[in-house]
């Protein structure tokens, strides 16, 4: 785990970042960390979340807090959070906190700049600034006693600034740092200590008149703002540029010490003559350092540790960065290279090798003549020797040239590994940094980092520091259309920070219409002169397409074909219906698009395209695809997960009607279910899989499958009803069926559509639905199953009458035309359910006691649970204790082991009530404590509301001011195609 407080408050593992919920508890977080591993106390903690005059309830709201971070901490298995002596601790370990690390690397720093060791001085900074990603605690709109802290590392920045700078000056790389001391100068006008180390740069670089505006400038704020003149320091070395004195500088301070402030800053003068230049110079080839490089903390630290590693002569001498393009590989490279240059001191060398792009990529001969001539010591009067003729014998000589030097190299936009083996290192402490779209994996002892797109924390921070945080605060909801859009791409969002950044006068909102435009399309939209995303992910395609290898021309058809389902994660097998192409050889094709990266793997055998190029594979296969295999390629896919979808609703063992089956030839082979566990695994799985799917379906030549798809769904959605998921994708069947003037279909939907409704608890629509069905079914089968439906709505809105009526009729119905004996268990709960709901519970006891044999002769479990759960409550009402809490708590365990959590809680609040029928008062707590848990667990508020309201009854009873005797069970009466409701879904 890695926390992170050096900017916005961050806590990732292993590379994923963790949700910290809102400003009270991210404050929360970083008052423990600024203590890790010792206990604050809760006024501490309360101070830190509401200063001094803290609320009423802050108490009882810090608890919260407390629970929802123990919560959020506490998934690597090891309880983070502990409570200690009237307060909290929260555990750190070595290298899981960003300001410990910076402390550490700033001491040493400063250790090394005493002894004089400037190249590890400059390192050592320069890794610590790297951690810095902004204002301390950014996120936070109130610091309350926690600004004292980031006051003290505010300060501790500018010191690392301070060391890093003066480090480079005593190195003579004034030149260099000239652009980027000026611009933390401008940040901080009165820091003297800064403008001396600004002057000294301008002037070491024969810039004297800018050296004495800036001296200028800096005099002028301290009397304006302080009505002081500069420190010693500063007056010193402005006489030095006047009179164009080139003895050495004065001393440092560390060497004199000073009385006053300003001559503390003298502890940054450098001690280097002005006009020393280094007499056999060492090449400083790298490309300017990324403005505003912002995020990939985690990566940064782990490539700068195993580049020190390297310099040291300790580690992997090759680290490779691939990725996507757009990602930010080159970024990042060169970022850590100018953090390191200090750790190279016989040169850094960089080159682009034109893998992928326009240009034909550099040949691995010429590129060890470049780099053997570039390492070359000046050449006297007679020449240079010349360069080996073959390739073998180039590339032993540049082993050679390294081995007793610290060079560090960055291969930028390699193609392959076959273009980089040549140009490998040998022994020695030089180090090599290769960026591809490609992984590389073939290569010999380097070490991999993979670069994913940024997380949210990222990107915002990467669209403050190129447009101004001013500007993303005033338009949040803007900035967040415009990170969506992005989709984590870095060169994404340096298109849309340009644009912002040449148009002042346009507010977010502006850009993120424009951005939005379905009609243009992001990529249209995301260019900027030379930057275009289209171009860059177009460079890695057409490399697949125009190859002239059929594996590679095979990868790229499969990339455009995939463009066609966007959005989702498939399985090799559902690829294969996609491509048109055995399970096996689907697999490969997608191993050798991740390998691309053009398409990413989130879990083994399991595959999606990223947002941006899934909208340039869709345009690909638009122009390289004919209409008619485009829409052929649809229909396979959505055949197949129809016939997979019928497969697993049979390996669930229902007794229900089913619905019409296909017979037809699947286009790909399909899913095996062994048990009911791995059908409801798949269908978990494959849920966005298969409501694209009805989508698509809708669209096309199959619209039959929009509505076959939902309601053969409905044996998984026996189980997660409540997310309302199922619901939306009914009617976006029955829009479908209604259009196509499709009888059976609409039949099916608004049957299914009524049973939806009645587990939500919206009995009228229900009802309304069933009846309108019950008129479009001719079959006595489906007649008697929607009758044996109406039973169970009306029985639900209390109209007991027409309950039993449809209940009797149902079942009439069904033994007078020989109905299926499997379809027997559904018509007897409904009777059971009518009779319960009219007060007869003998007769509803018998009925469901008959129901339950069949329900667990077809091995229906779900259904069982169900039964066994209405059954308890009726043993409850006639005063069958053991028997009754016997029966739910079966019925609670086949649940959870079904992962029906809904179900689970509201049978565990049904046992609660029932406890209390009992006045069994401190079995009720635990039932409903259990219930609250499991629905907290699972973010179901409606049935956390009411375990609550039975703590809270019981509380009122511990007091004595009610009873909780009386009080309804919540037990739910099951809809014969599927189990009955808690409370209503709290969200869609």
């Amino acid at each position: 785990m890695r926390f992170s407080l050096l900017g916005p408050i961050v806590v990732r593992q292993d590379g994923r970042v963790l949700p910290m919920g809102g400003p009270k508890g991210r404050a929360l977080l970083a008052a423990l960390l600024f203590e890790a591993n010792r206990a604050v106390s809760f006024d501490a903690l309360q101070r830190a979340l509401w200063g001094e005059q803290p609320p009423a309830t802050a108490v009882s709201a810090l608890h919260n807090q407390a629970l929802r971070l123990r919560r959020a901490l506490h998934t690597d298995g090891v309880p983070r959070l502990q409570s200690a002596r009237n307060g909290l601790l929260l555990r750190v370990d070595e290298g899981e906190l960003d300001v410990r690390d910076f402390t550490d690397l700033l001491a040493a720093a400063r250790e090394a700049r005493a002894r004089k060791d400037w190249p590890a001085a400059a390192g050592h900074a320069g890794a610590a600034l790297a951690l810095w990603r902004g204002r301390p605690l950014s996120d936070l709109p109130e610091l309350h006693t926690l600004s004292a802290e980031v006051e003290q590392l505010s300060q501790s920045h500018l010191q690392a600034l301070e060391c890093r700078f003066e480090a480079e000056l005593q190195l003579g790389r004034h030149t260099e740092i000239a652009p980027e001391l000026g611009r933390w100068a401008a940040h901080h006008p009165l820091h003297e200590g800064l403008q001396l180390l600004l002057v000294t740069s301008l002037y070491r670089s024969g810039r004297r008149a800018e050296a004495l505006a800036a001296y200028e400038t800096v005099r002028a704020a301290l009397a304006e703002e302080l009505g002081v003149d500069p420190g010693p320091a500063l007056r010193a070395l402005h006489q030095q540029i006047l009179t164009s004195d080139p003895d050495p500088l004065p001393r440092a301070a560390a060497d004199t010490p000073a009385d006053t402030a300003a001559d503390t800053a003298a502890a940054a003068i450098p001690t280097v003559p002005v006009l020393v230049v280094p007499r056999a110079p060492a090449p400083a080839q790298l490309p300017a350092d990324a403005a505003f490089f912002t995020g990939r903390q985690a990566e940064l630290d782990r490539l700068l540790r195993l580049l020190e590693q390297a310099a040291d002569g300790n580690g992997p001498s090759v680290v490779t960065i691939t990725g996507m393009g757009g990602v930010g590989k080159s970024a990042l490279a060169v970022h850590a290279a100018h953090l390191l240059r200090g750790r190279f001191p016989d040169g850094q060398l960089h080159l682009d090798l034109r893998g992928f792009g326009t240009g034909i990529p550099r040949e691995t001969h010429e590129v060890l003549a470049t780099l053997l001539d570039d390492l070359s010591p000046a050449a006297p009067a007679t020449g240079r020797q010349p360069l080996p003729s073959g390739t073998d014998d180039r590339s032993a000589l540049l082993r050679s040239v390294l081995a007793d030097r610290r060079v560090l190299i960055v291969l930028d936009n390699a193609r392959d590994s076959a273009q980089i083996l040549p140009l490998l290192p040998g022994t020695g402490s030089s180090a090599m940094i290769v960026t591809s779209r490609n992984t590389l994996t073939d290569l010999p002892a380097a070490h991999h980092l993979p670069l994913a797109p940024m997380d949210a924390e990222e990107q915002r921070a990467l669209l403050s520091a190129l447009c101004g945080h001013d500007r993303v605060e005033q338009d949040l909801d803007a900035a967040l259309r415009v990170l969506a859009a992005c989709a984590g791409l870095p060169l994404a969002l340096r298109i849309a920070g340009a644009q912002l950044a040449a148009r002042p006068a346009w507010p977010l909102a502006t850009l993120a219409d424009r951005v939005g435009d379905q009609e243009r399309g992001r990529l249209s939209a995301l260019t900027a002169g030379l930057l275009d995303l289209r171009a860059t992910f177009g460079s890695s395609y057409l490399t697949l397409r125009d190859s002239d290898r059929h594996g590679d021309r095979e990868a790229a058809r499969a990339f455009r074909l995939l463009g066609l389902w966007p959005g989702q994660v498939l399985s090799p097998a559902g690829a294969a219906a996609l491509l048109d192409r055995t399970p096996g050889q689907s697999e490969d094709l997608l191993e050798r698009l991740v390998d691309a990266h053009l398409l990413e793997s989130p879990a083994p055998l399991r595959y999606r395209l990223h947002d941006l190029l899934a909208e340039y594979a869709a345009e690909r296969a638009d122009q390289d695809e004919p209409a008619t295999v485009r829409e052929s390629a649809r229909e396979r896919l959505c055949l197949w997960y129809a016939l997979a979808l019928e497969n697993a609703r049979l390996a669930l063992g229902e007794g229900y009607q089913l619905p019409p089956r296909l017979d037809e030839t699947p286009p790909a082979p399909l899913p095996v279910f062994t048990d009911q566990a791995q059908a409801m695994a798949w269908c978990r799985q494959e849920l966005r899989n298969i409501g694209e799917a009805i989508r698509q379906a809708g669209q096309g030549t199959r619209p039959d499958l929009a509505w076959r798809l939902p309601v053969w769904l409905l044996g998984y959605m026996r189980t997660c009803w409540w997310t309302g998921q199922w619901e939306d994708y009914l009617h976006q069947g029955l829009r479908v069926a209604e259009r196509g003037r499709d009888r059976i279909g609409r039949a099916w939907l608004l049957r299914t559509l009524g049973a939806c409704h009645r587990m939500a608890r919206r009995y009228d629509l229900a009802i309304e639905e069933l009846e309108e069905a019950l008129a479009l079914f001719d079959d006595p089968a489906s007649k008697a199953a929607t009758q044996a439906n109406l039973s169970i709505a009306y029985g639900a809105a209390c109209r007991i009458d027409q309950a039993l009526a449809h209940a009797r009729a149902a079942l009439e119905l069904h033994r007078r035309t020989g109905g299926s004996e499997r379809h027997t268990a559904i018509l007897l709960n409904s009777l059971a359910h009518a009779l319960r709901v009219a007060g007869r519970m003998e007769e509803a006891e018998a009925q469901y006691r008959e129901a339950l044999v069949l329900w667990r002769q077809y091995g229906n479990a779900n259904s069982s649970a169900v039964t066994l759960a209405h059954l308890g409550d009726v043993l409850s009402r006639l005063g069958r204790a053991d028997e009754a809490f016997a029966r739910l708590q079966e019925a609670v365990d086949i649940f959870q082991g079904l992962g029906n959590a809904a179900l689970a809680a509201d049978t565990l609040i049904t046992m609660a009530r029932t406890h209390a029928r009992f006045a069994e008062w401190p079995q009720t707590r635990i039932r409903a404590l259990q219930a609250a848990v499991l629905a907290d667990r699972h973010g179901l508020d409606s049935w956390l509301s009411e375990a609550r309201g039975i703590l809270d009854d019981v509380e009122q009873v511990r007091l004595g001011a009610r009873g909780l005797a009386g009080a309804p069970s919540s037990a739910y009466p099951a809809l014969c195609f599927g189990p009955g409701p808690g409370p209503a879904p709290a969200t869609r």
